[in-house]
This record gives C-alpha cells, structure tokens and sequence, in this order.
C-alpha cells in the first residue's frame, strides 16, 4: 500500500510539472512571451510550486502514518485469527475516524481476550468441581466394600456418597441453567403470582438447612402480586436464602423483606454471617467464584452468578452491601412491568 502511494505521490508531482511547461507552450504559442509576463506568472508558478511541494511532502508523512498505524491493525487482526487475543494497536494521530476505529478493534480485541480467559477458567472449574465429587463417591463407595465396617461406619460413608450426588447433581443443574439462559433469546410467557406466597415457599423448603442451624428468621413479606418470570424468580429466592443459611453462625438470624415502591419491587435477604471483604464483592457474582474456601464444599460457585443471569434478563438488578463480620445484604429490585424479551 506504500508502494502505490509512493507511485502516486511521483505521477502527481510529474502531472503538476506538465501542467506548468503546458502553460508556457501554450502562451508561446499565443504570441505572448514568457519574458513579458515574467515578474507575474514566474512569481506565481515558483509560489505554487512551493505550495504544492509543502502540501505534498505534509500529506506524505500524514498518509504514512496512517498507513503505518493500519499495517499495525493488520498484523494485530491475523494475531486474533490466529488465537492470539493480547494485542493492541497504538495511534498517536488525529484523523478522529481512524482514532475511533483504532479504539473500538482495541475494545473490540480486549473483549474478545476477556471472553477467552473465561471460557478457559470456566473449563478449568468445571473439571475440578466435577472430579471433587467423583473421586469422593468413589473412595466411599471403595470403602463400602469393606466387610468388616460397623453399621455406624457404613451409614456414614452411605450419607456422604449421597451428599457428593446431590452436590454433583446441583453443580450439573446449574450449569445446564446458565447455558440455557445464556443462549435463549426468549423467555416463557410472564405470569402473574402471589411474590410473597413465592418467598414464603422457598422458605419452607429451607426449612431443614435454617432450623439444623438453629437460626431465626425475620419476614416482612406484606401481600404482593407481581407478573413476571415465575419459575426463574423461584430460584433466585431458593439461592440467596440458601446462601444466607450456609453463611450464618448458628444460633443467628436471617433476614427476608418484600418492599414496593413506585415502579419496582425490591427484596431484601440479609444474614449476620461472617460478612465480606471488597475484593469479594468485586467477584461474588462470577461464574465459580467463592469468597470463602473454609466453605466450599457446601456450594459451586454458581448459585449467584445464576441470580445474577436471571435478574438481568428479567430486566432488574441484584446488589449486595456487606462489611466483614457483620453480614451481607442482598437487594433485588424487579421492575413492576415485566419484560419478556430481554
């Protein structure tokens, strides 16, 4: 591409050569004299030659940058194709189209490194999170076959092959509802149900995880009917309740309370559990990430990151406040008119 504007740039300057020994010919031949029109037309074809070598030589260097900072954006596009997606591209000019094209192939290439990160901690967590599980059922299963185990022995090892199902069986769930969010453009049709009969259902269902704990609830659920994504909204509740539990100390309190205000509907899930630092709540809502590895063979890492999925393409938010030691407070605000395509 140099190459042709240098062979351009070349045939311009001849063509301006021509153009001006053309003039000369043609007043030759008009009987005018060059020598009459001297101090005139000689001032004027030395200022304009002057002009056109300083417009030229300047959009040479402004081309060549150009063309430098694109031959860049070249070699970084077959990086990409190649699977490399660390690159960048520097521009230092002020052409603003190609400033702005620059900077969104930059964004564009970050994104994409950002994507392929993920995708590779996400295979990399699956893996581990499935083989945790497997290998304790096969070592309890190993050690069932023992024929001299007590009956207390055996019952043992039966309860905690059945808790590494059940984890196994909750990881798969998840995941196989995060790829279905993920990937679906449409959601099922919005209904209309009772918000708090919803909670109050969760609740119950908890019931054994809470009262193991010893734990007392504190409910403002004051009666509600919302439309919307009925058995997704199920789930958030299941999940933050369910994480209040795992995070409480025993003997502590849970919080649950339905707000409505104006335009959206707002549930608060608090507990008075061990809290989180900021580093934490930078990443709570990742795909597999959990704050605290003391208890991580209670959860997956995916119970929030699926709240968080639902909540967005329902077309509300989830925040979390929380201070080490003091608890967490989780706030999901629902807008009272439901979206179905999000």
């Amino acid at each position: 591409m140099r190459r042709r504007f240098l062979i351009g740039f070349f045939c311009a300057t001849c063509l301006f050569a021509i153009i001006v020994f053309g003039m000369g010919f043609l007043l030759e031949q008009n009987g005018i004299s060059i020598r009459m029109l001297h101090g005139h037309i000689a001032g004027m074809l030395l200022l304009s030659t002057i002009c056109a070598a300083i417009v030229s030589a300047f959009s040479y260097f402004m081309v060549r940058r150009m063309f430098r900072s694109l031959e860049q954006m070249n070699q970084a596009a077959q990086k990409i194709a190649k699977g490399d997606y660390d690159v960048y591209v520097e521009y230092r000019g002020h052409v603003e189209e190609l400033e702005s094209t620059i900077e969104n192939f930059n964004k564009m290439a970050h994104e994409l490194n950002s994507v392929e990160m993920i995708r590779k901690d996400f295979i990399a967590n699956v893996s581990h999170e499935f083989k945790t599980p497997l290998s304790s059922i096969t070592g309890y299963v190993t050690l069932l076959q023992d024929p001299d185990l007590t009956e207390e022995e055996r019952s043992v090892y039966i309860q905690k092959t059945f808790f590494n199902i059940e984890k196994l069986n909750d990881l798969t769930e998840n995941i196989l509802r995060l790829s279905k969010l993920e990937n679906q453009t449409y959601l099922d049709p919005p209904v209309s149900f009772r918000l708090d009969e919803q909670i109050r259902e969760a609740i119950v269902l908890l019931e054994p995880k809470w009262s193991r704990r010893s734990l007392e609830l504190e409910l403002d659920l004051p009666e509600m009917t919302y439309f919307g994504q009925k058995a997704l909204l199920f789930q958030v509740w299941m999940n933050l309740i369910s994480n209040a539990v795992k995070f409480s100390d025993t003997g502590g309190s849970i919080s649950v309370k339905l707000k409505d205000t104006a335009h959206h509907v707002q549930v608060f899930v608090g507990d008075e559990g061990i809290g989180m630092e900021q580093d934490t709540l930078e990443h709570i809502f990742d795909k597999f990430y959990q704050g605290d590895t003391s208890r991580r063979s209670q959860g997956n890492g995916l119970g929030l990151a699926l709240c968080k999925e639902i909540i967005q393409r329902c077309g509300g938010k989830i925040l979390v406040t929380s201070q080490p030691g003091e608890g967490s407070v989780f706030m999901v605000q629902l807008p009272k008119k439901s979206l179905q395509i999000i």
